[in-house]
Protein backbone atom coordinates (compact mmCIF):
# COMPACT_ATOMS: atom_id res chain seq x y z
CA UNK A 1 0.00 0.00 0.00
CA UNK A 2 0.91 3.41 -1.06
CA UNK A 3 0.47 6.86 1.26
CA UNK A 4 -2.07 7.72 -1.32
CA UNK A 5 -4.32 4.13 -1.54
CA UNK A 6 -5.34 1.69 0.59
CA UNK A 7 -7.17 -0.16 -2.18
CA UNK A 8 -6.53 -3.37 -2.72
CA UNK A 9 -5.52 -4.69 -6.62
CA UNK A 10 -6.51 -7.95 -7.38
CA UNK A 11 -3.29 -10.75 -8.51
CA UNK A 12 -4.52 -14.08 -9.43
CA UNK A 13 -2.53 -16.70 -7.20
CA UNK A 14 -2.04 -20.32 -7.84
CA UNK A 15 -3.62 -22.88 -4.90
CA UNK A 16 -1.52 -25.74 -5.56
CA UNK A 17 1.30 -26.47 -2.81
CA UNK A 18 4.26 -28.40 -2.42
CA UNK A 19 5.84 -30.83 0.12
CA UNK A 20 7.97 -28.92 3.10
CA UNK A 21 11.75 -28.70 1.92
CA UNK A 22 14.44 -27.84 3.88
CA UNK A 23 16.88 -24.25 2.45
CA UNK A 24 20.49 -24.33 2.79
CA UNK A 25 20.49 -21.52 5.40
CA UNK A 26 24.05 -20.40 4.58
CA UNK A 27 23.50 -19.95 1.05
CA UNK A 28 19.91 -18.48 1.11
CA UNK A 29 21.84 -15.91 3.93
CA UNK A 30 24.63 -15.00 2.06
CA UNK A 31 21.93 -14.03 -1.26
CA UNK A 32 19.75 -12.15 0.55
CA UNK A 33 21.29 -10.27 3.53
CA UNK A 34 22.73 -7.94 1.55
CA UNK A 35 19.99 -7.20 -0.51
CA UNK A 36 17.66 -6.33 2.61
CA UNK A 37 20.59 -4.38 3.95
CA UNK A 38 20.28 -2.43 1.23
CA UNK A 39 16.38 -1.92 0.84
CA UNK A 40 14.37 1.22 2.15
CA UNK A 41 11.78 0.61 3.93
CA UNK A 42 8.16 1.25 2.56
CA UNK A 43 6.58 4.20 4.49
CA UNK A 44 4.05 3.11 7.24
CA UNK A 45 0.33 5.25 8.32
CA UNK A 46 1.13 3.88 11.76
CA UNK A 47 4.47 3.83 13.63
CA UNK A 48 4.99 0.70 15.25
CA UNK A 49 5.12 2.90 18.52
CA UNK A 50 0.90 3.22 18.14
CA UNK A 51 -1.98 0.77 18.66
CA UNK A 52 -4.30 2.64 17.07
CA UNK A 53 -5.79 2.61 14.16
CA UNK A 54 -6.58 -1.43 14.51
CA UNK A 55 -5.72 -1.44 10.64
CA UNK A 56 -3.87 0.61 7.78
CA UNK A 57 -4.50 -1.88 4.87
CA UNK A 58 -8.19 -0.66 4.92
CA UNK A 59 -10.08 2.56 6.11
CA UNK A 60 -12.96 1.17 8.71
CA UNK A 61 -15.38 3.45 10.41
CA UNK A 62 -18.54 2.90 12.61
CA UNK A 63 -17.37 -0.02 14.57
CA UNK A 64 -19.06 -2.90 16.08
CA UNK A 65 -17.53 -5.57 18.79
CA UNK A 66 -18.47 -9.10 18.93
CA UNK A 67 -16.81 -10.80 21.59
CA UNK A 68 -16.60 -15.21 20.35
CA UNK A 69 -14.90 -18.26 21.81
CA UNK A 70 -12.01 -15.93 23.06
CA UNK A 71 -11.79 -13.40 20.50
CA UNK A 72 -13.21 -9.98 19.76
CA UNK A 73 -14.33 -9.46 15.89
CA UNK A 74 -14.37 -5.94 14.72
CA UNK A 75 -16.89 -5.21 12.07
CA UNK A 76 -16.62 -2.08 10.33
CA UNK A 77 -18.19 0.13 7.05
CA UNK A 78 -16.03 -0.36 4.35
CA UNK A 79 -15.11 3.29 3.15
CA UNK A 80 -14.29 3.85 -0.62
CA UNK A 81 -12.01 6.51 -1.67
CA UNK A 82 -13.30 8.37 -4.21
CA UNK A 83 -12.11 10.16 -6.97
CA UNK A 84 -12.80 12.67 -9.40
CA UNK A 85 -12.77 12.32 -13.36
CA UNK A 86 -8.88 12.98 -13.43
CA UNK A 87 -7.93 11.22 -10.24
CA UNK A 88 -7.81 13.98 -7.49
CA UNK A 89 -9.53 12.80 -4.38
CA UNK A 90 -12.80 14.18 -3.16
CA UNK A 91 -14.76 14.26 -0.28
CA UNK A 92 -16.09 10.61 1.20
CA UNK A 93 -19.93 10.76 -0.24
CA UNK A 94 -20.27 7.43 2.14
CA UNK A 95 -22.53 5.99 -1.29
CA UNK A 96 -19.81 4.25 -2.45
CA UNK A 97 -19.70 1.68 0.59
CA UNK A 98 -21.35 -1.27 -0.15
CA UNK A 99 -18.51 -3.97 2.33
CA UNK A 100 -18.15 -4.35 5.95
CA UNK A 101 -14.68 -5.34 7.01
CA UNK A 102 -13.80 -7.68 9.60
CA UNK A 103 -11.07 -8.21 11.63
CA UNK A 104 -10.22 -10.02 15.09
CA UNK A 105 -8.13 -10.78 17.66
CA UNK A 106 -7.23 -12.05 20.66
CA UNK A 107 -4.82 -9.60 22.44
CA UNK A 108 -6.25 -6.14 21.34
CA UNK A 109 -2.98 -5.46 19.24
CA UNK A 110 -2.29 -7.84 16.54
CA UNK A 111 -5.09 -8.27 14.69
CA UNK A 112 -6.09 -10.69 11.63
CA UNK A 113 -7.62 -9.25 8.46
CA UNK A 114 -10.81 -11.30 7.28
CA UNK A 115 -11.63 -9.37 4.17
CA UNK A 116 -14.22 -7.04 3.69
CA UNK A 117 -18.24 -8.81 3.09
CA UNK A 118 -19.54 -8.22 -0.01
CA UNK A 119 -23.24 -6.78 1.77
CA UNK A 120 -24.56 -4.63 -0.35
CA UNK A 121 -24.89 -3.91 -4.69
CA UNK A 122 -24.85 -5.57 -7.21
CA UNK A 123 -21.43 -8.36 -6.12
CA UNK A 124 -23.29 -8.48 -2.24
CA UNK A 125 -25.54 -10.73 -0.62
CA UNK A 126 -28.33 -8.22 -0.47
CA UNK A 127 -28.65 -6.98 -3.93
CA UNK A 128 -32.02 -5.04 -2.78
CA UNK A 129 -29.73 -2.24 -0.82
CA UNK A 130 -27.67 0.07 -2.43
CA UNK A 131 -25.20 0.52 0.63
CA UNK A 132 -23.89 -1.22 3.82
CA UNK A 133 -23.27 1.37 6.50
CA UNK A 134 -22.65 1.07 10.51
CA UNK A 135 -22.60 -3.00 10.73
CA UNK A 136 -24.15 -4.61 14.30
CA UNK A 137 -23.55 -7.95 15.13
CA UNK A 138 -24.47 -10.71 17.47
CA UNK A 139 -24.59 -14.90 17.73
CA UNK A 140 -26.84 -16.51 19.03
CA UNK A 141 -27.53 -21.11 19.31
CA UNK A 142 -30.48 -21.56 16.74
CA UNK A 143 -31.80 -25.07 16.28
CA UNK A 144 -28.66 -26.41 18.23
CA UNK A 145 -26.15 -24.59 16.19
CA UNK A 146 -24.50 -21.07 16.57
CA UNK A 147 -25.28 -18.91 14.10
CA UNK A 148 -23.85 -15.23 13.31
CA UNK A 149 -26.03 -12.36 11.92
CA UNK A 150 -24.90 -8.81 10.33
CA UNK A 151 -27.56 -5.81 10.85
CA UNK A 152 -26.55 -2.57 8.30
CA UNK A 153 -28.13 0.49 7.57
CA UNK A 154 -29.06 0.79 3.83
CA UNK A 155 -28.04 4.45 3.53
CA UNK A 156 -30.54 6.05 6.16
CA UNK A 157 -33.57 4.40 4.97
CA UNK A 158 -33.71 0.89 6.64
CA UNK A 159 -32.27 -2.12 7.95
CA UNK A 160 -30.78 -5.47 6.83
CA UNK A 161 -29.57 -8.44 8.28
CA UNK A 162 -27.02 -11.25 6.87
CA UNK A 163 -26.64 -14.32 8.23
CA UNK A 164 -23.31 -16.84 8.32
CA UNK A 165 -22.65 -20.07 10.14
CA UNK A 166 -18.86 -18.29 11.10
CA UNK A 167 -18.11 -14.56 12.34
CA UNK A 168 -16.31 -14.68 9.36
CA UNK A 169 -19.08 -15.65 7.30
CA UNK A 170 -19.71 -16.65 4.23
CA UNK A 171 -22.67 -14.16 4.84
CA UNK A 172 -25.56 -14.36 3.06
CA UNK A 173 -29.45 -12.37 2.69
CA UNK A 174 -31.65 -14.95 4.33
CA UNK A 175 -34.90 -12.99 3.68
CA UNK A 176 -33.73 -11.13 0.67
CA UNK A 177 -35.70 -7.04 1.62
CA UNK A 178 -35.11 -5.07 4.20
CA UNK A 179 -35.75 -6.13 8.10
CA UNK A 180 -36.90 -2.94 9.08
CA UNK A 181 -38.07 -0.12 6.24
CA UNK A 182 -40.15 3.11 6.55
CA UNK A 183 -42.98 0.69 5.90
CA UNK A 184 -42.54 -0.86 9.19
CA UNK A 185 -45.12 0.79 11.99
CA UNK A 186 -43.35 3.77 13.75
CA UNK A 187 -40.69 4.40 11.61
CA UNK A 188 -42.15 6.29 8.29
CA UNK A 189 -41.16 9.84 10.23
CA UNK A 190 -37.39 8.53 11.35
CA UNK A 191 -35.02 11.10 10.13
CA UNK A 192 -32.44 8.59 9.57
CA UNK A 193 -33.22 5.16 9.60
CA UNK A 194 -29.90 3.68 10.22
CA UNK A 195 -27.42 2.81 12.87
CA UNK A 196 -28.41 -0.42 14.09
CA UNK A 197 -27.44 -1.67 17.26
CA UNK A 198 -28.32 -5.35 18.77
CA UNK A 199 -28.23 -6.78 22.29
CA UNK A 200 -29.22 -10.65 22.63
CA UNK A 201 -30.11 -10.81 26.39
CA UNK A 202 -29.62 -13.59 28.88
CA UNK A 203 -32.91 -15.22 28.30
CA UNK A 204 -32.31 -15.77 24.62
CA UNK A 205 -34.45 -12.95 23.56
CA UNK A 206 -33.52 -10.15 21.02
CA UNK A 207 -33.69 -6.27 20.58
CA UNK A 208 -32.65 -4.15 17.71
CA UNK A 209 -32.38 -0.41 18.02
CA UNK A 210 -31.88 2.06 15.18
CA UNK A 211 -32.40 5.58 14.34
CA UNK A 212 -31.12 8.95 14.08
CA UNK A 213 -31.39 12.48 13.02
CA UNK A 214 -32.88 16.05 13.97
CA UNK A 215 -35.94 16.71 12.96
CA UNK A 216 -37.58 19.79 11.10
CA UNK A 217 -35.24 20.30 8.56
CA UNK A 218 -32.48 23.35 8.51
CA UNK A 219 -34.48 25.11 11.10
CA UNK A 220 -35.63 22.49 13.67
CA UNK A 221 -37.01 24.34 17.09
CA UNK A 222 -34.80 24.04 19.64
CA UNK A 223 -37.56 21.01 21.50
CA UNK A 224 -36.98 19.20 18.34
CA UNK A 225 -33.04 19.71 19.03
CA UNK A 226 -33.53 18.39 22.47
CA UNK A 227 -35.87 15.92 22.01
CA UNK A 228 -35.70 14.50 18.15
CA UNK A 229 -37.40 11.05 19.45
CA UNK A 230 -35.98 9.75 16.19
CA UNK A 231 -34.89 6.51 18.12
CA UNK A 232 -36.76 3.09 17.96
CA UNK A 233 -35.99 -0.34 20.11
CA UNK A 234 -37.90 -3.26 18.51
CA UNK A 235 -37.79 -7.01 19.50
CA UNK A 236 -36.63 -9.37 17.36
CA UNK A 237 -38.18 -12.71 16.86
CA UNK A 238 -36.49 -15.86 18.21
CA UNK A 239 -34.96 -16.67 14.44
CA UNK A 240 -33.01 -13.12 14.74
CA UNK A 241 -33.96 -12.45 10.98
CA UNK A 242 -37.82 -10.71 11.84
CA UNK A 243 -39.66 -9.22 14.17
CA UNK A 244 -41.47 -9.45 17.03
CA UNK A 245 -44.00 -6.83 17.68
CA UNK A 246 -43.77 -2.98 16.31
CA UNK A 247 -40.99 -0.92 17.07
CA UNK A 248 -40.60 1.78 20.50
CA UNK A 249 -40.05 5.36 20.29
CA UNK A 250 -36.98 6.34 22.74
CA UNK A 251 -36.12 9.88 23.52
CA UNK A 252 -32.27 10.25 24.06
CA UNK A 253 -31.73 13.64 24.58
CA UNK A 254 -29.58 15.57 21.99
CA UNK A 255 -29.67 12.57 19.84
CA UNK A 256 -27.96 12.41 16.25
CA UNK A 257 -26.93 8.82 15.47
CA UNK A 258 -25.27 5.45 16.42
CA UNK A 259 -26.90 3.59 18.53
CA UNK A 260 -25.47 1.27 21.19
CA UNK A 261 -26.59 -1.48 23.67
CA UNK A 262 -25.48 -3.39 26.34
CA UNK A 263 -26.52 -5.49 29.58
CA UNK A 264 -24.29 -4.81 32.59
CA UNK A 265 -25.64 -6.59 35.77
CA UNK A 266 -29.41 -6.03 35.41
CA UNK A 267 -28.87 -2.68 34.07
CA UNK A 268 -29.00 -1.58 30.06
CA UNK A 269 -27.17 1.18 29.26
CA UNK A 270 -27.99 2.61 25.84
CA UNK A 271 -25.38 4.87 23.96
CA UNK A 272 -25.68 7.09 21.15
CA UNK A 273 -24.29 10.14 19.90
CA UNK A 274 -25.49 13.80 20.80
CA UNK A 275 -25.97 16.13 18.10
CA UNK A 276 -24.36 19.44 16.77
CA UNK A 277 -26.79 21.94 18.72
CA UNK A 278 -25.83 20.99 21.80
CA UNK A 279 -23.54 23.79 22.42
CA UNK A 280 -25.27 26.89 23.38
CA UNK A 281 -28.60 25.11 23.38
CA UNK A 282 -31.02 26.96 26.14
CA UNK A 283 -31.29 23.92 28.10
CA UNK A 284 -27.68 22.05 27.88
CA UNK A 285 -26.99 23.20 31.56
CA UNK A 286 -29.40 20.36 32.16
CA UNK A 287 -26.91 17.66 30.65
CA UNK A 288 -23.50 16.82 31.21
CA UNK A 289 -22.55 16.67 27.37
CA UNK A 290 -21.46 18.85 24.24
CA UNK A 291 -21.59 18.25 20.42
CA UNK A 292 -20.96 15.10 18.90
CA UNK A 293 -20.34 12.88 22.09
CA UNK A 294 -20.96 9.71 23.14
CA UNK A 295 -23.75 9.77 25.59
CA UNK A 296 -25.83 7.21 27.69
CA UNK A 297 -28.91 6.11 29.34
CA UNK A 298 -29.80 3.46 31.38
CA UNK A 299 -32.77 1.14 32.70
CA UNK A 300 -34.27 -1.36 34.06
CA UNK A 301 -35.64 -3.23 31.00
CA UNK A 302 -34.21 -3.39 27.23
CA UNK A 303 -37.55 -2.12 25.87
CA UNK A 304 -37.10 1.37 28.39
CA UNK A 305 -38.00 4.16 29.36
CA UNK A 306 -34.15 5.02 29.60
CA UNK A 307 -32.78 7.51 32.15
CA UNK A 308 -29.94 9.82 30.68
CA UNK A 309 -26.62 9.80 32.55
CA UNK A 310 -24.16 11.24 31.04
CA UNK A 311 -20.96 11.55 28.70
CA UNK A 312 -18.39 8.87 28.22
CA UNK A 313 -16.31 9.84 25.10
CA UNK A 314 -15.56 13.24 23.38
CA UNK A 315 -16.01 13.84 19.99
CA UNK A 316 -12.80 12.89 18.09
CA UNK A 317 -11.56 16.32 17.19
CA UNK A 318 -10.97 16.48 20.95
CA UNK A 319 -8.35 13.89 20.80
CA UNK A 320 -6.91 13.85 17.02
CA UNK A 321 -8.07 17.35 15.84
CA UNK A 322 -9.69 15.85 12.57
CA UNK A 323 -13.99 15.95 13.95
CA UNK A 324 -16.52 14.92 12.35
CA UNK A 325 -19.24 11.87 13.61
CA UNK A 326 -18.46 10.15 16.20
CA UNK A 327 -19.74 6.24 16.32
CA UNK A 328 -18.91 3.75 18.90
CA UNK A 329 -19.42 0.00 20.54
CA UNK A 330 -19.01 -0.78 24.14
CA UNK A 331 -17.55 -4.67 24.97
CA UNK A 332 -16.59 -6.53 27.38
CA UNK A 333 -13.36 -8.89 27.29
CA UNK A 334 -11.19 -10.76 30.11
CA UNK A 335 -12.73 -8.61 32.28
CA UNK A 336 -12.46 -4.96 31.35
CA UNK A 337 -14.86 -2.53 29.45
CA UNK A 338 -13.91 -0.88 26.14
CA UNK A 339 -14.82 1.62 23.41
CA UNK A 340 -14.27 1.08 20.15
CA UNK A 341 -14.86 3.64 17.63
CA UNK A 342 -13.53 5.66 14.69
CA UNK A 343 -11.41 8.95 13.77
CA UNK A 344 -10.06 10.73 10.84
CA UNK A 345 -6.85 10.79 11.43
CA UNK A 346 -5.16 8.61 8.42
CA UNK A 347 -6.92 12.09 6.02
CA UNK A 348 -3.93 14.19 6.07
CA UNK A 349 -1.56 11.06 5.51
CA UNK A 350 -3.65 9.33 3.12
CA UNK A 351 -3.89 13.05 0.67
CA UNK A 352 -7.89 12.39 0.73
CA UNK A 353 -10.87 14.72 0.43
CA UNK A 354 -12.15 14.23 3.79
CA UNK A 355 -14.29 12.21 5.80
CA UNK A 356 -12.58 9.07 5.59
CA UNK A 357 -12.91 7.17 8.95
CA UNK A 358 -10.64 4.84 10.83
CA UNK A 359 -10.87 2.54 13.67
CA UNK A 360 -9.50 2.38 17.45
CA UNK A 361 -9.83 0.91 20.92
CA UNK A 362 -9.29 2.38 23.99
CA UNK A 363 -10.08 0.88 27.40
CA UNK A 364 -13.12 2.40 29.30
CA UNK A 365 -13.85 2.15 33.25
CA UNK A 366 -17.17 1.30 34.83
CA UNK A 367 -17.38 2.31 38.28
CA UNK A 368 -18.74 0.49 41.39
CA UNK A 369 -21.58 2.77 41.32
CA UNK A 370 -22.45 1.51 37.53
CA UNK A 371 -21.88 4.89 36.23
CA UNK A 372 -19.10 4.97 33.14
CA UNK A 373 -16.24 7.64 33.81
CA UNK A 374 -15.34 9.50 30.82
CA UNK A 375 -13.34 7.69 28.45
CA UNK A 376 -9.85 9.36 26.01
CA UNK A 377 -8.91 8.57 22.60
CA UNK A 378 -5.40 7.81 21.90
CA UNK A 379 -2.89 6.93 19.10
CA UNK A 380 -1.63 4.64 21.85
CA UNK A 381 -4.51 2.24 22.17
CA UNK A 382 -4.55 -0.51 24.78
CA UNK A 383 -2.34 -2.56 26.38
CA UNK A 384 -1.40 -5.90 24.79
CA UNK A 385 -3.37 -8.85 26.81
CA UNK A 386 -1.08 -11.30 26.67
CA UNK A 387 2.08 -12.36 24.51
CA UNK A 388 1.80 -13.50 20.81
CA UNK A 389 2.01 -17.78 20.09
CA UNK A 390 4.57 -17.94 17.44
CA UNK A 391 4.03 -21.77 17.45
CA UNK A 392 1.20 -22.62 15.64
CA UNK A 393 0.07 -21.71 11.92
CA UNK A 394 -0.52 -17.69 11.95
CA UNK A 395 -2.73 -16.21 9.03
CA UNK A 396 0.14 -13.91 7.26
CA UNK A 397 -2.31 -11.10 7.37
CA UNK A 398 -2.23 -10.78 11.11
CA UNK A 399 -0.49 -7.70 12.44
CA UNK A 400 -0.30 -4.94 14.48
CA UNK A 401 1.31 -2.56 11.62
CA UNK A 402 2.92 -2.75 8.30
CA UNK A 403 4.47 -0.95 5.44
CA UNK A 404 3.03 -1.04 1.60
CA UNK A 405 1.61 -4.56 1.65
CA UNK A 406 -2.21 -5.52 0.76
CA UNK A 407 -4.21 -8.43 1.53
CA UNK A 408 -6.95 -10.31 -0.57
CA UNK A 409 -9.54 -12.89 0.05
CA UNK A 410 -8.20 -16.18 -1.50
CA UNK A 411 -10.08 -19.54 -2.23
CA UNK A 412 -13.17 -19.71 -4.30
CA UNK A 413 -15.55 -18.49 -1.42
CA UNK A 414 -13.94 -16.03 0.19
CA UNK A 415 -13.39 -14.68 -3.60
CA UNK A 416 -16.68 -14.90 -3.88
CA UNK A 417 -18.26 -13.38 -0.75
CA UNK A 418 -15.60 -11.33 0.23
CA UNK A 419 -14.33 -12.36 3.61
CA UNK A 420 -12.51 -15.21 4.95
CA UNK A 421 -9.32 -17.00 4.78
CA UNK A 422 -6.81 -13.82 3.41
CA UNK A 423 -3.59 -13.84 2.27
CA UNK A 424 -0.88 -11.03 1.91
CA UNK A 425 -0.49 -9.20 -1.37
CA UNK A 426 0.53 -6.13 -3.62
CA UNK A 427 4.68 -7.30 -2.37
CA UNK A 428 7.27 -5.39 -3.29
CA UNK A 429 10.86 -5.18 -2.05
CA UNK A 430 10.79 -2.78 1.04
CA UNK A 431 7.49 -4.00 2.15
CA UNK A 432 6.67 -5.13 5.67
CA UNK A 433 4.93 -6.19 8.40
CA UNK A 434 5.24 -6.28 12.67
CA UNK A 435 3.35 -8.50 14.90
CA UNK A 436 3.78 -7.08 18.40
CA UNK A 437 5.41 -9.03 21.61
CA UNK A 438 6.12 -12.26 20.52
CA UNK A 439 7.14 -14.86 22.70
CA UNK A 440 9.55 -17.69 21.83
CA UNK A 441 9.88 -19.09 25.62
CA UNK A 442 12.91 -20.05 27.38
CA UNK A 443 14.29 -23.18 25.00
CA UNK A 444 13.42 -20.74 21.69
CA UNK A 445 12.60 -20.88 18.13
CA UNK A 446 14.97 -23.25 15.99
CA UNK A 447 13.20 -23.07 12.86
CA UNK A 448 10.99 -20.86 10.54
CA UNK A 449 7.98 -22.46 7.86
CA UNK A 450 6.20 -20.15 5.48
CA UNK A 451 3.57 -20.61 2.77
CA UNK A 452 3.90 -18.54 -0.20
CA UNK A 453 1.61 -18.98 -3.56
CA UNK A 454 2.69 -17.81 -6.99
CA UNK A 455 0.59 -17.53 -9.85
CA UNK A 456 0.38 -20.83 -12.39
CA UNK A 457 3.26 -20.13 -14.71
CA UNK A 458 4.99 -16.60 -12.93
CA UNK A 459 8.22 -15.96 -12.17
CA UNK A 460 9.39 -14.71 -8.66
CA UNK A 461 12.68 -14.19 -7.39
CA UNK A 462 11.96 -13.07 -3.67
CA UNK A 463 12.41 -14.17 -0.26
CA UNK A 464 11.28 -12.81 3.61
CA UNK A 465 13.77 -11.98 6.45
CA UNK A 466 12.77 -12.23 9.30
CA UNK A 467 13.69 -9.48 11.94
CA UNK A 468 13.59 -8.88 15.43
CA UNK A 469 12.72 -5.78 17.63
CA UNK A 470 12.51 -3.13 15.30
CA UNK A 471 12.38 -2.71 11.32
CA UNK A 472 16.60 -2.24 11.54
CA UNK A 473 16.90 -4.60 13.70
CA UNK A 474 18.61 -7.95 13.10
CA UNK A 475 17.81 -10.78 10.95
CA UNK A 476 18.20 -14.40 12.24
CA UNK A 477 17.07 -15.78 8.94
CA UNK A 478 15.76 -15.93 5.73
CA UNK A 479 12.67 -17.96 4.12
CA UNK A 480 13.21 -17.84 -0.06
CA UNK A 481 10.25 -17.88 -2.25
CA UNK A 482 10.92 -20.62 -5.21
CA UNK A 483 7.29 -21.13 -6.07
CA UNK A 484 3.67 -22.41 -4.56
CA UNK A 485 4.06 -23.96 -1.34
CA UNK A 486 5.47 -24.78 1.83
CA UNK A 487 9.34 -23.24 2.60
CA UNK A 488 11.17 -24.64 6.23
CA UNK A 489 14.30 -22.98 7.10
CA UNK A 490 16.51 -23.46 9.84
CA UNK A 491 17.11 -19.94 11.44
CA UNK A 492 20.77 -18.10 11.98
CA UNK A 493 20.66 -18.63 15.72
CA UNK A 494 18.03 -19.77 18.48
CA UNK A 495 15.58 -17.22 19.23
CA UNK A 496 14.45 -16.75 23.03
CA UNK A 497 12.17 -14.58 25.08
CA UNK A 498 9.80 -12.00 23.59
CA UNK A 499 10.44 -9.77 20.67
CA UNK A 500 8.72 -7.40 18.65
CA UNK A 501 9.02 -9.22 15.13
CA UNK A 502 9.06 -8.31 11.64
CA UNK A 503 8.82 -9.92 8.03
CA UNK A 504 10.54 -7.67 5.75
CA UNK A 505 10.11 -8.55 1.78
CA UNK A 506 12.59 -8.31 -0.93
CA UNK A 507 11.41 -8.80 -4.58
CA UNK A 508 7.68 -9.36 -5.72
CA UNK A 509 5.13 -11.68 -7.94
CA UNK A 510 4.15 -13.90 -4.75
CA UNK A 511 1.78 -13.34 -1.95
CA UNK A 512 2.26 -14.81 1.76
CA UNK A 513 -0.15 -17.24 2.94
CA UNK A 514 0.53 -18.24 6.81
CA UNK A 515 3.87 -18.75 9.06
CA UNK A 516 4.63 -20.38 12.15
CA UNK A 517 8.47 -21.42 14.01
CA UNK A 518 9.62 -24.41 15.54
CA UNK A 519 11.55 -25.52 18.38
Amino acid sequence: MNNDSVTATPVSTATSTSAPTATPTVSVAEKWSKVFAEQKHADTLKLPIYNNPLMVQRLGADPYALVYDGRVYIYMTGDVIETNADGSPKANSYQKINTINVISSDDLVNWTDHGSIKAAGYSGAAKWGGNSWAPAAACKEIDGKMQFFLYFANSGNGIGVLRADSPVGPFTDPINKALISRNTPNCADVTWLFDPAVLVDNDGSAYLYVGGGVPGGNQPSAEQIEHPITARVVKLGDDMISLDGDPISLDPPFLFEDSGINRIGDTYYYSYCSNFNVDGHVNQKNYDMHNGEICYMTSENPLGPYTYAGAILKNPGAYFGPGGNNHHCIFEFEGKYYITYHSQILDQPLGTGGGYRCTHIDELRLNEDGTISMGKGTKEGVKQLHNFDPYRTVPAATMRTMGGIETKPVGETATKYGSGDMVVTGIDAGDWINISKVDFGEEGAKTFSAEFAVADGAATNGALAIRLDSVNGEDVGYAEVTGSGKVTVELLKPVTGVHNLYFLFAGSGYDFCSWSFGK
